[in-house]
């Protein structure tokens, strides 16, 4: 099936969701030892929980700085897709780099709670290598695997929404392992918002 043309209408439909929980200490830990990385024109950037995805260019001088003895909570409405792309999504690099500014801000784990809903096609990165091999135009392996695990790994609870799931014929196989399966996504924002999480869009 093309993704991208047979199954929009059907992908349009589905909304997946991804509840971030604060990252385990031995994951930050861990990836908080990653060396920084030069990128272009001698520009630095580091990944202080999630190592490989989202690196943050420090930039300590700066106005708005994160306030370490804060509590974050955000809902991400991950809208953006392209499910054409051998690349992770966009959004969901964008998501793992707002769990990286979160460490380099110093927030501790347990002061950072992040939810996600992947909207519509961007809800395929949730999908298994077999699934999305089934769905996709090039046949290939779902690019977004090590990236969802690598958020799972730093604390994300990943979900996705039980009722798109029936609507398209999904089983519960067809899911990424590092995937649990929840009610509904047209729920899970209402009930975030309930407690006091604020609203961003990528």
């Amino acid at each position: 099936m093309n993704i991208r043309h047979a199954g929009r209408s059907a992908l349009a439909a589905l909304a997946f969701c991804i509840a971030t929980v604060p990252a385990s200490a031995a994951a930050a830990t861990a990836d908080a030892a990653a060396s920084p990385q030069q990128g272009a024109a001698g520009v630095t950037w580091v990944h202080p929980v999630i190592a490989k995805f989202g690196g943050v260019h420090p930039r300590p001088d700066v106005d708005m700085q994160l306030d370490p003895k804060a509590d974050y909570k955000v809902f991400v409405d991950v809208v953006s897709a392209d499910l054409d792309s051998d690349e992770p999504l966009h959004s969901l690099l964008r998501l793992a780099r707002l769990v990286n500014l979160m460490g380099y801000g110093k927030v501790p784990p347990s002061h950072v709670h992040i939810v996600a809903l992947l909207d519509g096609q961007a809800g395929a990165a949730a999908l298994t290598d077999e699934a999305y091999r089934r769905m996709s135009k090039k046949h290939t392996a779902n690019p977004n695997t090590a990236l969802l695990h690598a958020l799972r790994q730093a604390g994300v609870k990943l979900m996705v929404c039980s009722q798109a799931m029936a609507g398209l014929g999904l089983k519960d196989s067809d899911i990424d392992p590092d995937v649990t399966i929840t009610l509904s996504g047209l729920t899970d924002p209402i009930l975030y918002g309930q407690r006091g999480y604020s609203y961003m869009q990528l």
